[in-house]
C-alpha cells in the first residue's frame, strides 16, 4: 500500500486583485476511483506508479470484496483520489469484481466516479516481458499440495512444465477471465508499442492534471531580490536586471512595483515590454506541455537586485496575462518586497492569486531594487 498526495497551496493572507474576492465557499468533490487492471507484464505498476506521483492513493492486489471497504476508510481519512490493483492475482476473489464495482459507486454518503483503466499488450509481447524479467505467471504456479492442477481453470500439464508453453497457457487463460472486467473498461490502452515512459505520459493524459475535471498544474511566478538569494523551488528562472532601474528616480525610489507609477515607468521601457512579449509566448508554449507530463507545481521566477521594483511589476503582468491567456489560475507571489526598510507603510506583501478571466495580477505587493 501506498500514498501519494498533492500538496494544498499555503494561504499567505496576501490581499486579493482588486474585483477578486476573498469569499470561500467549501465544495464537497465526488471521490474518483481508478481501478487499474490488464493482463500481467501490459504495465499494471508502471501506472499505478505514475498514478502515485499525481497524488492518487494507491492500493494494489486487493481482494475484491475489500474494495468498497477500503475506499470508505480512505474517504473518512479524507482521500479522494483512489487508485485500486485488480487482477487476476486475486484469484477467487475475481468473479466478485462486476458486485465490487457496482458497491463502490453506490454510495448514498458520498458522490464517486469510478473509472477502469484496462491495459492490454499482444501475446508474444507479453512473452518476451516474461522473459525479459524471469518472472513466473500469476496463473502458471504449480498447485498447492491437495489442490488439483486445474484449480483456477489452467491445465494441469502446462502448471508442470513452468515454460514458456505454461507462460501463454497463463495469457490466454487470464484474457479469458479478465473479459468481464475489460468490459466495464473506461479506458483501454495497448501497451504492445510503448516504453514505460509512453505509457506513463498517456495514463497523465487520461488521468492527470487538466484531464476532465481533475486539479490542473499549480503555476506561481515569483519576483525576488538576487541579494537575497535565488528561489530554491524555482523552475524557470528570469533575470531583469538589464530593464532600468527606478531605484534611481527619485519620486519613484520609496514606492514599490505595484504602485501604478513604477509599474507605468517599467512598461514605458520597450525592452521590458519586448521581455514580457517573449517570455509569455515561451511560457504559453511550455506550460501544458509540462502539465502534460504530470508536472503539479511550476514556479517562474523573476528577479532584479532588491526584488522592488521591476521584478515585482513585470511579474504581476507576467501572470495577469497568463492567467487570461491560457484560462488557468496563476498565483503571484513577491518574496522579498517586505525586507526592503524604506517600504511605504501602505504597500502590501504577500501573493495574490489570479483567477481567469477578468484578473488583476496589481493586488499583490512587492519591490525591486
Amino acid at each position: 500500500m501506498s500514498e501519494g498526495r498533492s500538496a494544498a497551496p499555503a494561504s499567505t493572507g496576501a490581499k486579493l486583485p482588486d474585483g477578486a474576492s476573498g469569499d470561500e465557499t467549501t465544495v464537497t468533490s465526488a471521490t474518483r476511483v481508478v481501478v487499474v487492471t490488464g493482463l500481467s507484464g501490459a504495465g499494471k505498476s508502471t501506472a499505478l506508479h505514475a498514478l502515485e506521483d499525481l497524488g492518487y492513493f494507491c492500493v494494489d492486489n486487493i481482494p475484491t470484496k475489500l474494495a468498497a471497504q477500503a475506499v470508505e476508510v480512505l474517504e473518512s481519512g479524507g482521500i479522494h483520489r483512489i487508485a485500486l490493483g485488480m487482477d487476476v492475482r486475486v484469484r477467487a476473489f475475481l468473479d466478485d469484481t462486476a458486485p465490487a464495482l457496482a458497491r463502490i459507486r453506490d454510495s448514498e454518503t458520498q458522490p464517486r466516479e469510478v473509472r477502469v483503466l484496462f491495459l492490454d499488450a499482444s501475446d508474444a509481447t507479453l512473452l518476451r516481458r516474461f522473459s525479459e524479467t524471469r518472472r513466473p505467471h500469476p496463473l502458471a504456479f504449480p498447485p498447492h499440495p491437495g489442490q488439483r492442477g486445474d484449480a483456477e481453470g489452467l491445465p494441469s500439464e502446462a502448471t508442470r512444465r513452468g515454460s514458456s508453453l505454461g507462460v501463454l497457457d497463463g495469457i490466454l487463460l487470464e484474457r479469458e477471465r479478465l473479459a468481464p472486467l475489460r468490459a466495464q473498461a473506461t479506458i483501454d490502452i495497448d501497451t504492445t508499442r510503448l516504453s514505460v515512459h509512453e505509457l506513463r505520459r498517456q495514463v497523465i493524459t487520461h488521468l492527470g492534471p487538466g484531464a476532465d475535471d481533475q486539479p490542473r498544474m499549480s503555476t506561481r511566478v515569483v519576483s525576488f531580490g538576487y541579494k537575497y538569494g535565488v528561489p530554491v523551488d524555482a523552475d524557470l528562472l528570469f533575470d531583469v536586471r538589464f530593464i532600468d532601474n527606478p531605484y534611481f528616480v527619485p519620486e519613484l525610489k520609496h514606492l514599490s512595483g505595484v504602485d501604478a507609477a513604477v509599474r507605468d515607468h517599467v512598461l514605458a521601457l520597450p525592452e521590458a515590454r519586448q521581455f514580457l512579449e517573449k517570455i509569455e509566448d515561451l511560457l504559453a508554449f511550455a506550460l501544458p506541455r509540462y502539465e502534460r507530463e504530470g508536472k503539479a507545481h511550476l514556479t517562474v521566477a523573476v528577479g532584479c537586485t532588491g526584488g522592488r521594483h521591476r521584478s515585482v511589476a513585470l511579474a504581476n503582468v507576467l501572470g495577469q496575462h497568463l492567467s487570461e491567456r491560457l484560462d488557468r489560475p496563476v498565483t503571484v507571489v513577491h518574496r522579498d518586497m517586505a525586507r526592503s526598510d524604506t517600504l511605504e507603510a501602505g504597500s502590501v506583501a504577500g501573493a495574490a492569486s489570479l483567477r481567469p478571466p477578468s484578473t488583476g495580477a496589481t493586488g499583490g505587493g512587492g519591490g525591486s531594487s
